[in-house]
């Protein structure tokens, strides 16, 4: 049954958006952050979009879906663990992230990972899998595992 506010469906997240210092945005780390995320995740950078130094903005696959980021001169700082969640549809996919993780971290000591794991809550799994390249939030990923 729909939410009465929503009777179109539930929202959802669309973006994520963080600041970054204007040299992260530079040419060089730019293309660090896009083989990144390309290679590992499978987003792509949305390049009509791109400004040089100030603004670079990734597609979660789908373009409605995205990672907002700009320049600012006392940008984002968090703690290791604030992150930002998107849910995959099979454990595989899960995996996956996990096994092109590892492959990154071997050629970019940058990367900062925790690996897969579950939280048996009984009635569902909840497992997931934490990355981090040089932006200032993780990203987890979670697949769910309901009880039959």
């Amino acid at each position: 049954m729909a939410h009465p506010f929503y009777p179109s469906g539930n929202p959802r997240f669309n973006h994520v958006a963080m600041s970054l210092p204007a040299d992260l945005l530079g040419e060089g780390s730019r293309t660090d952050i896009c083989r990144f995320f390309d290679e590992v995740l499978g987003f792509e950078e949305m390049p009509t979009m791109t400004q040089d130094r100030h603004r670079l903005i990734l597609s979660c696959v789908h373009w409605d879906q995205f990672i907002f980021l700009i320049a600012e001169d006392e940008p984002m700082q968090c703690p290791r663990m604030d992150h930002f969640g998107l849910a995959v549809g099979t454990l595989s996919e899960l995996q996956g992230i996990q096994e092109r993780s590892e492959a990154f971290r071997k050629t970019d000591d940058r990367l900062d990972l925790i690996d897969l794991h579950v939280d048996d809550q009984e009635m569902v799994k909840i497992h997931s899998v934490y990355v981090k390249y040089i932006l200032p939030m993780m990203c987890e990923f979670q697949y769910w595992e309901f009880a039959a």
